[in-house]
């Protein structure tokens, strides 16, 4: 491992992505990664503004004779999904990333790799600092906390641009130009738990749900894969009404748009039961690794004796819980009909944790249809109300409709068919691109949204293809070089 992806090519992109993985950069904490591309832009010359949210502008002239050419806006954001196998020793918040190149792939050691978006910011850094490209006026758009809030992109002001054109390069399939994405919401449901004496007639266990792919809550949603927070209260479902089994504390997931990959709850078991709740634990692992054979091949469920708690949930709060997370949807709500094979409206459940006798429970909805995310969160409100839980939405933003009169759409299609002998597939895209809301601000942008194949990302398992790297690169340089006319 070390820096030898920073020789690949091409040379000024994948130099500034490994510049990138040594500044920790998780969302919400991308100051220091933010603050490296600003001192980027003044050691190039350029014109470097920091805006009021801390989104960073660098504005670069054309090149000699392209004056006449529309101003384009290349996108990316600086922050990082932060997710670790829980084997590995890393600190997101001061440690580098680790990377090393597999069988074509860049990868990182037990962590995510931040290609998303960290390539397309890298790429837009190379483009400032080349010298022998063609192109119009830049104008590269460094956004914050696209992950965790999108906050960079809400934050934006109208006025700070001039361009015509908005190139965000943060989809994840090379071959495919992105028109249109899924709006999305975050619901936050909140119990408040009391908290009994713990029965010292009983033994004490920590079950462990761990091994799942986890991965992308938008891409990813469709591919079925575990949800640790389902098969936890599944089966704790299953052994509080067999055994009278006992509550104490759950912490499943950790990123709202991350699927969670692990759960962990601590419970008690009446000292007559404790054979049948192990038992038990076994079987559920057996039907576990038997309906997810094939997509979580390394699913792992185990309960091992721990220290006693002083309290467990009293029982109406446990059951008001876990019979809430049990009837919760979670995945494909619906499909599109409009784009074959493309997810219209999904939800995450994605994080379940206790703490100081509440309990608070995290999902991000997502659809391309306004009315469709409406209705998950009024199913969502119902349900949870019901539970007696407090239930609150935040964070909304739009999706992005497709313009079928794009210049910029008709432009890349023309360059990839003469580069490569093939039209790209035109696409809509299930997550939260940066467009919907930057289009908001800024309704003149002829917007579209390209990038080299990562997969898996928010996930230890991300990995960037070296060879669609070059392409993308390639193609990139090519559109700037054919933008339309003023």
């Amino acid at each position: 491992m070390g820096n030898e992806i920073s020789k690949l090519e091409p040379l000024g992109l994948w130099e500034n992505f490994y510049a990138l993985t040594q500044i920790p950069r998780p969302s919400k904490k991308e100051k220091q990664a933010a603050d490296y591309v600003v001192d980027f832009g003044k050691k190039l010359g350029l014109e470097t503004i920091v805006d009021g949210v801390g989104n960073v502008i660098i504005k670069k002239p054309a090149t000699p004779g392209m004056e006449n050419k529309k101003t384009v806006v290349l996108q990316g954001h600086v922050d990082m999904v932060p997710q670790k196998n829980s084997d590995k020793v890393h600190d997101f918040e001061k440690d580098p990333i680790e990377t090393y190149i597999e069988d074509g792939w860049v990868k990182a050691n037990g962590t995510t790799l931040g290609a998303d978006n960290g390539i397309g910011v890298a790429a837009a850094m190379a483009v400032l600092q080349s010298k022998d490209m063609q192109h119009g006026p830049i104008e590269a758009l460094f956004t914050i906390d696209e992950e965790t809030g999108m906050t960079g992109a809400f934050g934006l002001e109208a006025g700070m641009l001039d361009a015509d054109i908005l190139i965000n390069m943060d989809s994840e399939d090379e071959g495919e130009l992105y028109v249109g994405c899924a709006g999305g919401s975050n619901a936050n449901m909140t119990f408040n738990y009391d908290e009994v004496d713990t029965d010292p007639n009983s033994v004490a266990f920590n079950i462990a749900l761990t091994g799942l792919k986890g991965g992308h809550s938008g891409m990813d949603i469709v591919l079925g894969r575990g949800n640790a927070n389902k098969l936890m209260f599944r089966l704790l479902k299953e052994v509080i009404a067999a055994y009278g089994v006992r509550l104490s504390s759950i912490n499943g997931g950790s990123l709202r748009n991350a699927i969670p990959r692990e759960a962990f709850a601590t419970v008690t078991v009446p000292a007559n039961n404790v054979i049948e709740f192990a038992d038990t634990v076994e079987e559920f692992a057996a039907i576990y690794k038997n309906e997810l054979a094939a997509t979580e091949p390394k699913l792992d469920l185990i309960a091992e004796k721990c220290d006693m708690p002083a309290t467990v949930m009293a029982e109406h709060s446990q059951d008001d819980l876990v019979n809430a997370i049990q009837a919760c949807p979670n995945g494909v709500v619906r499909m599109s009909d409009s784009m074959e094979g493309l997810v219209e409206t999904s939800l995450n459940l994605a994080i379940v944790k206790s703490e100081g006798g509440k309990t608070k429970v995290m999902c991000l909805i997502r659809s391309s249809v306004d009315s469709a995310k409406e209705d998950v969160e009024s199913t969502l409100e119902s349900l949870f109300r019901l539970a007696g839980a407090e239930v609150e939405f935040s964070g909304q933003y739009p999706g992005w409709k497709p313009n079928p009169d794009s210049e910029i759409l008709t432009v890349m299609k023309d360059v990839y068919n003469k580069s490569y002998g093939k039209i790209p597939e035109i696409k809509g895209i299930h997550a939260g691109l940066e467009c919907g809301i930057l289009g908001a601000v800024y309704p003149n942008w002829d917007m579209i949204s390209f990038g080299p194949t990562i997969r898996f990302p928010h996930s230890p398992d991300e990995k960037v293809n070296i060879e669609t790297v070059a392409k993308f690169w390639d193609f990139l340089a090519e559109t700037l070089k054919n933008v339309p006319a003023k």
